[in-house]
């Protein structure tokens, strides 16, 4: 009996800690593209930072030319009224050695104290091998950035700032989305741990829409098991509070993928997903990572159902397409049609241009839909996607 006493007392430490632990901060996750006039993200960064004045670490990372990224980043948080500071922690910042210096206890004194945490985009492995040693163990100056997140500052990122918010994040995959639809994603080299700041349940990806992400984050998600994925466009930017509320605010939106129902048939040897969940969040909308719970953002209206738009057969050639999926999304809403179909393939000069992926995409019983009176701004959530491989004629066509 003393013995089951001390597990359940053990337990209930464990639990107590980690709740301790549970970080009292904010992300900022940009989709990359971060414009300087895009004062909605750069202010809200300030903001969750402590406001004007505060001091926000620079991390210029992951850039080819670091001097000038982290300089760039640092004059425009001052004309928004922080006090930024460049963190020298980079592997192409010339005379330096990164990940020494991300062992460096005054650089980790300077970071735990500041309010926020700013990464510039590039190439996230390069942040990633920087802030952990070769044994995978956390630098001084990552715990430090830990400790500030955890004690209510702020960590941002842009693209590559943006990968390593989640546990496990895109590495060096191919610049193409549907070769990781053929063959899969690869341990090691298309994917690999990132920083984990969102926590082990959600996938991030960026530069969402504008390169037709969110197929690319549907393979990786099922090879390690994320049954919630969170894609941010460009010029953008997912705000997570510490209640994992999501705002989206900035200049288009984000992709969130549900895939608790999702399925596959292994007997197939081609990528296939059945039942999955897609949603467009606006600018303005927000969505609990916790709850699964959407909010249309102010001035949305539910669709109205009575009055379709569209009639005509929705088929898209090219689901890939900088914007593609919201705008056969939207059409789909707003039409009296049963599903929209769009294909995914690469072009004949590709070593497999027969395989290809069809998308299609209908109305579920928990399908919501709101719009603006202007129909500008769509909020569009949990429309069924199936993916199923097909295979493409060659050629796909001749002169006449």
């Amino acid at each position: 009996m003393l013995k089951i006493l001390c597990c359940v007392l053990a337990l209930v430490l464990a639990a107590g800690a980690a709740a301790a632990e549970s970080p009292k901060g904010s992300l900022v996750i940009i989709g990359g593209g971060l414009r300087p006039d895009n004062a909605a993200v750069w202010e809200k960064i300030v903001e969750l930072a402590g406001g004007k004045g505060a001091r926000i670490a620079v991390f210029p990372s992951a850039a080819e030319n670091p001097e000038r990224e982290g300089r760039m980043a640092a004059d425009l948080l001052s004309r928004y009224g922080a006090r930024p500071f460049v963190v020298p922690i980079a592997p192409r910042l010339a005379g330096t050695d990164a990940r020494k210096l991300a062992d460096d206890p005054v650089l980790a004194h300077q970071v735990r104290e500041a309010g926020g945490a700013f990464f510039t985009g590039g190439d996230q492995a390069r942040i990633t091998g920087s802030l952990r040693r070769a044994d995978g163990a956390n630098t001084q100056v990552l715990d430090a950035l830990w400790a500030l997140y955890r004690r209510g500052g702020v960590i941002a990122g842009t693209s590559a700032g943006a990968a390593i918010m989640s546990s496990t994040m895109f590495h060096d995959p191919p610049l193409e989305v549907a070769p990781l639809l053929k063959d899969g994603v690869a341990d090691g080299k298309d994917i690999a741990p990132g920083l984990g700041f969102v926590g082990d349940d959600v996938f991030i990806d960026q530069h969402l829409l504008a390169r037709g992400r969110f197929a690319r984050m549907l393979p990786a998600m099922l090879s390690k098991g994320y049954k919630l994925g969170l894609g941010i466009d460009e010029n953008t930017a997912a705000v997570v509070g510490p209640t994992r509320e999501v705002n989206i605010i900035g200049y288009t939106g984000a992709i969130v993928l549900e895939l608790h129902e999702a399925s596959t048939d292994k007997t197939r040897p081609a990528f296939n997903l059945s039942n999955g969940r897609i949603s467009y969040l606006d600018s303005g909308d927000s969505f609990n990572l916790a709850s699964r719970t959407y909010v249309p953002g102010p001035g949305k209206e539910p669709v109205d159902a009575t009055r379709p738009e569209h009639r005509d057969h929705l088929f898209y050639t090219d689901i890939l397409g900088n914007n593609a999926v919201v705008s056969i999304l939207a059409k789909l809403v707003d039409s009296d049609l049963r599903r929209a179909t769009g294909l995914a393939f690469e072009g004949p000069q590709s070593r497999t241009p027969e395989r290809g992926f069809e998308f299609s995409f209908s109305r579920a019983p928990d399908s919501r839909q709101y719009v603006t009176n202007r129909e500008d701004g769509w909020s569009i959530y949990r429309i069924r996607m199936d993916v199923r491989p097909v295979r493409l004629h060659q050629p796909l066509y001749t002169a006449e």
